[in-house]
């Protein structure tokens, strides 16, 4: 007896655990995955969650059953139009996944009360506008998606009830403006993301209420301007992303008002110079990106300063970037890591990197880099910096080392001083301007010594750095601005970088509603001026105003007993006489002057010149003027022997030579000791100063009246 009723409640017990084994089968809705998996709160905390995973199915609607231990459901990629039955029945529920499906009004997503819901993935539907507390029931909701919809309205009291909210994502909709009275009903926000909206401008106070937001993401809202005040409130922010906008200057003012910023996101805006004070005082600041910017030009002078903290900066893929100053990062003692690759750099200035103690690895590949003496510094084994990509970093200029990897050029191959060269990139060939409306003509150039930069207007004027003169204003840079433009001011712009090796020139053409002076067909007249031995003076008069004339000189070969060597200068528009100098005595050349007008014209002359014979003294006057100059040395000699007689006696009759003996020198540049220390310096004044050359190592001489 004890034996049969041992069994019958084995067989009770089996029938017990398989009936329920089946009804547990049965609450997994069909063709859906019933399974526990694991998953991380809001607040990134780890559980293993009950999942049922009905994704993808071509559902029109919930599942009738689901398991009343569901803590995740996923019901993405379906289409579902609604929630028509309440989900109260989910007691333990966590996060619901509606994203990509057919939801068009709020109105129609009844979830119930739901008071363990943290999560509500509603992105990529077709939702229109939020009413007043449409999710007033959710209150324990942590995470809000609704990106990727078609939101153009959210009324006031939208987010009415989710006083727990952390994240919010708006991005990707149809918002033309921003109510702050949208986050009075979510002080604990921490992320916001609400870019790609056609907002077009962010108003004082926008985000005050979210005094706990430490993420904004502002990215493709076509910004353009930041008003000094946009960002008030936001006191604990550390990472703002304006990505894709339209700005072209830094909105250093509302950037200000972060004073925990750690990370700032100002990738791919026309931005075209990074000025002077654009990047202070942002004493948290730790990475900063300016990343596929199209318009930048230059990092000048103390672009970034007082940055304590900042450790990374990125400024990659900037098709014009040519120019980064000497002292643009000066001070900042923490960076650690400069991403500079992809740029249209010609050169990295040795300044540049050790005004930086703590740098460790630089990049800059993928630069059109120029090996010459402002490069010296990375040849070899002459920093201790590491350059990502070695492999990447090559010469592009001069031709000879062309191709081959900028650290392997030993540094005693490169010239201790070199030519100006002014960045094809930085300045376009062709620029248009409304009537009173301004330009900015942006011209860079890296040389060593470092160079200095002028321009010459249509009317043949100069323009010098800091001054200010009529319509135009020369930054020390290099950028011109033009302002109230008028028909006078369109023609042909020349920059000019010029430093005691040389110079190099790049010219603009700038339209005004279209208009362009046109260039009369004219002569050209070339004159010899002066000839010497070693060098011939030649000017020209052209009645049109042109692009920077170009002047070829050449021995004529039947004339000289050396092979035929042909020189080429290219000089300012403003220039109109050179001086060929290193020539030889007694031969002949043809000069030739090309005037190229804006419009392909071509005026050209060309003139045969003989240079002077080397004059030689006659032996008997070479004789004399031997024994003048023998004559000469021997008085200074006397004078000298007398002059030291005098002092040393001198010194005796005051019975201070023990002391002077013992004594160091007292002469420094510091404070004077009560003697006065003369120091004597030899001036050498070089009348002739160089214009510009395209010949490797020629020095181009002009007469002191055409002189930079």
């Amino acid at each position: 007896m004890k034996d049969t009723s041992v069994a019958v409640r084995i067989l009770a017990g089996l029938t017990m655990a398989a009936s329920l084994t089946s009804g547990e089968k049965a609450d997994c809705p069909q063709q859906c995955t019933c399974e526990t998996r694991p998953w991380f709160s809001p607040g990134s905390q780890y559980m293993e969650a009950q999942t049922v995973d009905c994704n993808d199915l071509g559902l029109f609607s919930l599942p009738e059953r689901l398991p009343a231990d569901t803590q995740v459901l996923l019901l993405q990629t379906n289409n579902i139009a609604g929630v028509q039955r309440p989900l109260d029945h989910l007691a333990n529920i966590t996060e619901i996944d509606l994203s990509q499906n057919n939801l068009s009004s709020i109105g129609d997503l009844d979830l119930g009360h739901l008071p363990h819901l943290l999560s509500l993935h509603m992105e990529e539907n077709w939702l229109g506008s939020l009413p007043n507390s449409c999710l007033a029931q959710l209150n324990s909701l942590q995470e809000l998606y609704i990106n990727h919809n078609q939101l153009s309205s959210i009324a006031p009291g939208g987010f009415l009830g989710l006083w727990n909210l952390l994240r919010l994502h708006l991005n990707s909709n149809r918002l033309q403006a921003i109510n702050s009275q949208w986050f009075q009903a979510t002080p604990k926000l921490e992320i916001l993301t609400i870019g790609e909206n056609p907002i077009g401008r962010i108003e004082d106070m926008n985000f005050k209420p979210l005094a706990n937001l430490r993420s904004l993401m502002l990215a493709r809202m076509n910004l353009s301007k930041l008003p000094d005040g946009a960002l008030v409130g936001l006191d604990r922010l550390e990472s703002i992303s304006f990505y894709d906008n339209s700005f072209a200057r830094v909105p250093h003012a509302a950037l200000k008002e972060v004073h925990s910023l750690k990370f700032l996101d100002l990738n791919k805006n026309p931005i075209q110079r990074i000025q002077r004070g654009d990047f202070a005082d942002m004493l948290h600041l730790k990475e900063l990106g300016m990343n596929s910017m199209p318009e930048l030009v230059s990092i000048d002078r103390l672009a970034l300063s007082n940055l304590p903290e900042l450790t990374k900066i990125e400024a990659t893929n900037n098709p014009k970037l040519s120019y980064v100053h000497p002292n643009a990062f000066r001070g900042l003692r923490r960076l650690e890591t400069l991403m500079l690759s992809g740029n249209a750099l010609s050169a990295l200035h040795r300044g540049t990197v050790e005004a930086l103690p703590n740098l460790r690895e630089v990049s800059v590949h993928s630069n059109p880099l120029r090996c010459d003496c402002v490069l010296r510094w990375m040849s070899g084994n002459g920093t201790r910096l590491r350059f990502m990509e070695p492999e990447a970093l090559l010469c592009a200029e001069p031709p000879e080392y062309r191709g081959q990897p900028v650290r392997r050029v030993h540094f005693r191959e490169m010239a201790e001083i070199c030519l100006p060269l002014v960045s094809p990139r930085s300045l376009p060939s062709h620029v248009g301007a409304p009537k009173g409306g301004s330009v900015a003509l942006h011209c860079r150039a890296f040389a060593e010594p470092e160079p200095e930069i002028y321009w010459v207007t249509p009317a043949g004027d100069r323009v010098l750095p800091n001054a200010v003169r009529d319509h135009y204003h020369l930054h020390p840079e290099g950028t011109l601005h033009i302002e109230g433009m008028t028909e006078r001011e369109a023609g042909l712009y020349t920059c000019v970088a010029h430093n005691l090796v040389g110079a190099d020139l790049r010219s603009v053409s700038v339209e005004v509603n279209g208009y362009f002076p046109q260039s009369p067909n004219g002569t050209l007249s070339v004159e010899i001026v002066a000839v010497r031995h070693n060098s011939v003076l030649v000017s020209w008069k052209a009645s049109q105003s042109g692009l920077a004339p170009r002047i070829k000189w050449s021995t004529v070969p039947s004339e000289s007993n050396r092979p035929a060597a042909a020189f080429t200068a290219r000089v300012p528009s403003d220039v109109k006489a050179y001086n060929l100098t290193h020539l030889d005595p007694s031969t002949r050349y043809e000069v030739c002057v090309d005037v190229r007008g804006v419009h392909r014209q071509h005026s050209v002359q060309c003139v045969n010149v003989t240079t002077a014979a080397l004059q030689r003294a006659p032996k008997g006057q070479e004789r004399w003027e031997d024994a003048a100059v023998i004559a000469v040395f021997a008085v200074l000699l006397g004078a000298v022997s007398v002059a030291c007689s005098l002092v040393c006696s001198t010194l005796r009759n005051q019975h201070v030579s023990a002391d002077l003996a013992k004594a160091p020198s007292e002469c420094s540049l510091g404070q004077g000791t009560g003697q006065s220390c003369s120091l004597t310096r030899l001036w050498v004044e070089g009348k002739d100063l160089p214009v510009a050359v395209e010949v490797k190592a020629t020095v181009i001489d002009v007469p002191t009246n055409q002189s930079l």
